[in-house]
C-alpha cells in the first residue's frame, strides 16, 4: 500500500510503493515512486538513515530500486521515505519488521534456528519475564508458530488457538476432530496442522476460516513442513504424505515402515523423516520416490534438521546421528546419556539436542565432538531446543524453560511453568513462546514486554529530521 505525508502542492504529489511491505531484517525491499521532479535526486531513508539515492526519470518516476533492511532493525513499524532533493516533497510508507517462527523447525530445513532475532541476546536474556499466558482446555505439547503478529498453538483438547503475539488477546479458536500433538505451520497466510483423527486441517491464518481438510491416515502427530506449495507430514500408519498446499489434494504417499511421528525436513528437492522402524528415510520431494534409508539403533521420534549437506537426527538409542544428506552415508553418531526424543537445532556450526539424561548437548556439526553438555536440575528434555541470537532455549519435564549461552553453555535464565514442558520453544520478534502441560501457552519478553521492540512509535519521522547523505552515489 502507498502512503503520502508531506507538503501541499498544486502539482501531482509524490507517491511511493514497497514490495514487500513486511519482512525480516536483511530483506531487500523493492521501491518505486512517481510524481517527482524529472531528473531530480531522490533520497530513500529507512527511518532517519539515508540509505539510497535514486534519480527520477524524465517523467518523474523511478522503479525497481532495492533497499536492504538493516540487520539490527528491530521488530515493529518502520518508515521508508522517498524525498526529492529539488523541491523537498516526498512520500512515506510503513514497513513492518518481523522475525517470524513459522513452523516447528523454523523453516522447512528444520534447523530450529532464527537468524533474524536481534532483541534478546546472551547479555540481556536474564531480563526475560512473563509477558502473558493463555489457557487452553488441555495439555499443550504442540509447539507454537509465530507469523504476521499472531502466535498459533494446538492443544490436546482438539483445538487450534490463534492469539495476538504481543498481548495474548484471542484472535480465533478452531475445533478439530482429534487431539493436537502436531505443531502448526504457517505459509502464504494459511495455517496447517495435523490431528489424531488422521486429518490435516488448513485454515485462513487471519480469520480461522476453514480452507480444506484432508484425511491421510489413522492419526497425525507429525508436524507439517511446508515448502514450494506442498505440505509434507507423517502418519501413524507409517506413511509420509505430500499435499497440495492450496487444495489439500494428495500429491503422493510414501511408505516409511512404521509410525511417522517425526516431523519432516525439506531441502534441495529431498524430504526426510524418521520412523518407529529404526530408520531415517529420504524421498524425492516432488514424486515421493524413495532415495535412501539409513538405520539407527531404535525408534526415531526426533525430527531431522538439514544443514550444509548433512542431515542430523536423534534416536531413542541415545545417539545423535549425522548422515550425508545426498547418500545417507553415516558420518558420525555420538552417544548421549539418554534417549533422544528431542529434535536437533543447528546454528553456526553447532548442533544442539536435549536428552533423557536431563542434559542439553552441543556437538561440533562437522566432527560430532561434544563442545559442552549442560545439566538441567530435574527432568528429561523431550522439548527441542531453539537457537536465536547466541541463545539456546529448551523446555524440561521439570516444568522449567531454560536459556543457555549458545557458545559456552553458561546458564542465562530459567522460568517456571505449572507443568512439564514437552512443547518446543519458538523465538520471534523479541518474545519466547512455549506450551506447558499445565494447559497454558506462555510468552516471555524483556521487562515482561513493557519495553519490548514491538512497542515502537507508529508515527513517521518529519521531513525536517531527514538529512541527505551527499556522499551517496546514484543507485543503478
Amino acid at each position: 500500500m502507498l502512503a503520502w505525508l508531506g507538503a501541499t502542492s498544486a502539482l501531482a504529489l509524490p507517491t511511493e510503493t514497497l514490495s514487500p511491505v513486511a519482512g525480516h531484517p536483511k530483506i531487500a525491499v523493492t521501491i518505486g515512486g512517481s510524481g517527482y521532479v524529472p531528473g531530480e535526486g531522490v533520497d530513500v531513508y529507512f527511518d532517519t538513515a539515508d540509505e539510497l539515492l535514486v534519480i527520477a526519470d524524465s517523467a518523474g518516476n523511478f522503479s525497481g530500486k532495492q533497499l536492504k533492511v538493516a540487520a539490527d532493525a528491530l521488530p515493529g513499524t518502520h518508515w521508508i521515505t522517498a524525498l526529492g532533493r529539488k523541491d523537498g516533497e516526498g512520500a512515506q510508507a510503513a514497513f513492518t519488521v518481523r522475525t517470524a517462527w513459522a513452523e516447528h523447525g523454523f523453516s522447512p530445513h528444520g534447523k530450529r534456528s532464527n537468524p533474524y532475532e536481534n532483541v534478546i541476546t546472551a547479555g540481556n536474556a536474564a531480563g526475560l519475564d512473563l509477558a502473558w499466558t493463555a489457557t487452553t482446555g488441555s495439555y499443550v505439547t504442540s509447539s507454537p508458530a509465530v507469523a504476521n503478529g499472531i502466535v498459533y498453538v494446538g492443544s490436546l483438547d482438539g483445538k487450534l488457538y490463534a492469539r495476538n503475539a504481543s498481548t495474548g488477546a484471542v484472535k480465533w479458536t478452531a475445533t478439530t476432530g482429534g487431539e493436537l500433538v502436531s505443531s502448526p505451520a504457517v505459509a502464504a497466510r494459511v495455517v496447517y496442522v495435523g490431528a489424531s483423527d488422521g486429518k490435516v486441517y488448513a485454515r485462513n491464518a487471519s480469520t480461522g476460516v476453514a480452507k480444506w481438510t484432508t484425511t491421510i491416515g489413522s492419526g497425525v502427530d507429525s508436524s507439517p513442513a511446508v515448502a514450494n506449495g506442498v505440505v509434507y507430514v507423517g502418519t501413524l500408519d507409517g506413511y509420509l504424505v505430500a499435499l497440495n498446499a492450496s487444495t489439500g489434494a494428495v500429491k503422493w504417499t510414501a511408505a516409511a515402515g512404521n509410525f511417522v511421528e517425526s516431523s519432516p525436513a525439506v531441502a534441495d528437492g529431498v524430504v526426510y523423516a524418521g520412523s518407529d522402524d529404526y530408520k531415517l528415510y529420504a524421498f524425492n520431494a516432488t514424486t515421493g520416490a524413495p532415495l535412501w534409508s539409513a538405520p539407527t539403533g531404535n525408534s526415531v521420534y526426533s525430527s531431522p534438521a538439514v544443514a550444509n549437506g548433512v542431515v542430523y537426527v536423534g534416536s531413542l538409542d541415545t545417539k545423535l546421528y549425522a548422515f550425508n544428506a545426498r547418500t545417507g552415508a553415516l558420518l558420525w553418531a555420538p552417544y548421549t546419556g539418554g534417549a533422544l526424543w528431542s529434535s536437533p537445532a543447528v546454528a553456526n556450526g553447532v548442533v544442539y539436542v536435549g536428552s533423557d539424561d536431563a542434559k542439553l548437548y552441543a556437538f561440533d556439526a562437522h566432527t560430532g565432538a561434544v563442545l559442552w553438555a549442560q545439566t538441567t536440575p530435574g527432568g528429561a528434555l523431550h522439548s527441542s531446543p531453539a537457537v536465536a541470537n547466541g541463545v539456546v532455549y529448551v523446555g524440561s519435564l521439570d516444568g522449567n524453560l531454560y536459556a543457555f549461552d549458545a557458545r559456552s553453555g553458561a546458564p542465562l535464565w530459567t522460568a517456571a511453568t505449572g507443568g512439564a514442558v514437552e512443547s518446543s520453544p519458538a523465538v520471534a520478534d523479541g518474545i519466547v513462546y512455549v506450551g506447558s502441560d499445565d494447559r497454558k501457552l506462555y510468552a516471555f519478553a524483556l521487562d515482561a514486554g513493557n519495553n519490548a521492540a514491538y512497542r515502537r512509535p507508529a508515527t513517521p519521522p518529519p521531513y525536517a529530521s531527514l538529512h541527505p547523505d551527499y556522499r551517496l552515489k546514484p543507485a543503478r
